[in-house]
């Protein structure tokens, strides 16, 4: 007589049955809970407004705070993307997540418990606030560090319009193998990245390089042989170039400013994380804690370096990137906004990018006009005819901010408590009666690290004279001479060609200091 199986060989027998008939009846996409001690949360993501599925960002955690890695994502440092729909077997427990697409969208914060054989789901609305391309402003990150099998999804996830992808640097053994076909990709009908964006990260600094047909030759990352505007030089023979400071207070930033090799200065880079602010790879200048105390204090230095160049009568744009793949940002974390008239191409952007018709920022939106003229703009007048300035601005901005200023010539003309504007919807005039610049800053209130919005300087000539502040040249000549003493060469050649730029710079920023038409 065959051996009946015993009521617990049954009970599983049962489910195992029970459990096979489902996965018959459900047929789909999705797999059911891999063991007991795990089960199945369904995640669909939709644009309010439409209802469609949308590419986003997800942060994931435990209950206990630690960051939980989907395995077959695209997963970096603390969050990946969902394409849309995903579906997520985790271990029992209780998970936090935040859902985020960019900065024009609100973002969405829960939990969802995953209990023994859980097969749930859930939709996820993302609702856009502002449209910043609606109104002709479209978006950018300088610096995107990221698989280049991903950009793609990666932009569509922060809703990008333009993205430098960085394939090479002197760091590499060897460059990303790149896909065949033009270096410039364009996809969506209005996305665009470039695929041979590089640097170099020298002693005096890094230095990234758009829009060249190849790669730079390699440059020894410790050497100061050499000087980096020998290859500013070589990247400068074709057209289209392109050379970004990395970081604002980099040692030769103003040997290169001087040696009219830089076109844009980066006031939020991958520091300026999402959750805290890094150290800047190199240093750099280093920035007086005393004046510029506290998790803020890099990125207000940053910016005030970048004033000290505006105040020099020199005018170079100020940029953003995320350096998402070596920053712990997401793509497009720091990010510019380029305002266009009519149809957005790659080509296009970078002309706006050059005219200085730009807003940079890591959190709030900014739209500025000043009488009906986006940043960048130059009034002019004569002596004795004064300008007073209106600023139309637009303000958008998922967090708290308590105070909007009004920088004047690298000082703070007005600071205007954000409540008082939303009641008046008006900002304090701009008075001129001699040349200068102004721009727009708005700071929120997030403690552990620099989330702000700049717009681009809009600048003032009388007579069409610049203004050069004595005190901002003689900034910069003093630091040259710093920068100078720590070239430590015993091969004269060598010396002589490394020290070149740095005379020509020191005769330079001296010639703006005898020149000066203001203190």
């Amino acid at each position: 007589m065959p051996k009946l199986p015993t009521a617990a060989t049954l009970r599983t027998l049962i489910l195992a049955m029970a459990c096979a008939l489902a996965t018959a009846i459900l047929p789909g996409p999705w797999s059911r809970p891999a063991d007991a001690a795990s089960g199945v949360f369904r995640l669909t993501v939709v644009d309010a407004d439409s209802g469609e599925p949308i590419a986003c960002r997800m942060h994931l955690r435990t209950a206990a705070g630690q960051v939980r890695k989907v395995p077959k994502t695209v997963f970096w440092h603390d969050h990946f993307v969902v394409p849309g729909q995903i579906e997520l077997n985790l271990p029992l427990g209780t998970y936090l997540f935040e859902i985020e697409r960019g900065p024009e969208y609100l973002d969405q914060n829960g939990h969802f418990i995953i209990q023994r054989f859980a097969d749930d789901s859930r939709t996820v609305e993302l609702r856009r606030f502002v449209d910043m391309s609606e109104h002709g402003w479209w978006s950018g990150d300088l610096d995107v560090r990221r698989p280049t099998e991903d950009v793609q999804l990666l932009m569509q996830a922060e809703d990008l319009h333009v993205a430098e992808v960085v394939t090479w640097w002197n760091r590499m053994r060897e460059p990303v193998a790149l896909p065949a076909g033009e270096p410039l990709v364009s996809f969506d009908g209005n996305r665009f990245y470039h695929l041979l964006a590089g640097g170099h990260e020298r002693p005096g600094g890094s230095w990234l390089y758009f829009n060249l047909p190849e790669a730079l030759p390699p440059a020894d990352g410790k050497s100061e042989v050499p000087p980096p505007t020998v290859f500013c030089e070589q990247a400068r023979a074709h057209q289209e170039a392109w050379i970004d400071a990395a970081c604002p207070f980099a040692w030769d930033l103003p040997m290169l400013v001087a040696n009219d090799q830089i076109d844009s200065v980066r006031i939020a880079g991958g520091h300026l994380a999402r959750e805290a602010v890094v150290p800047v790879r190199g240093g750099g200048k280093p920035r007086d804690a005393r004046l510029y105390p506290g998790a803020w204090g890099d990125g207000r230095w940053g910016q005030d370096v970048y004033f000290h160049v505006l105040n020099c009568g020199l005018r170079i744009p100020p940029s953003a990137g995320s350096a998402s793949g070596q920053s712990p940002s997401p793509v497009g974390y720091n990010r510019i906004y380029a305002q266009l008239d009519g149809e957005l191409t790659y080509e296009r952007w970078f002309e706006a990018l050059r005219a200085g018709r730009v807003t940079v920022t890591n959190g709030p939106l900014l739209r500025p006009l000043v009488e009906g003229h986006p940043p960048g703009h130059v009034f002019r007048s004569q002596a004795g005819r004064p300008l007073e300035l209106e600023i139309a601005l637009t303000l958008s901005t998922r967090e708290k901010i308590s105070y909007l200023e009004i920088i004047k010539n690298g000082q703070v003309e007005h600071s205007v408590r954000l409540e008082d504007y939303s009641q008046t919807g008006r900002l304090p005039k701009v008075p001129f009666d001699g040349s200068g610049w102004f721009l727009v800053r708005a700071v929120t209130d997030v403690e552990k690290t620099y989330r702000f919005a700049m717009t681009g300087p809009y600048y003032v000539e009388f007579d069409y004279e610049p203004r050069i502040s004595k005190r901002s040249a003689q900034f910069f000549l003093d630091w040259v001479y710093e920068r100078a003493r720590q070239l430590q060469l015993d091969d004269d050649a060598e010396r002589a060609q490394v020290l070149e730029p740095h005379r020509r710079a020191r005769d330079f920023w001296q010639d703006l200091v005898d020149r000066a038409s203001a203190e």
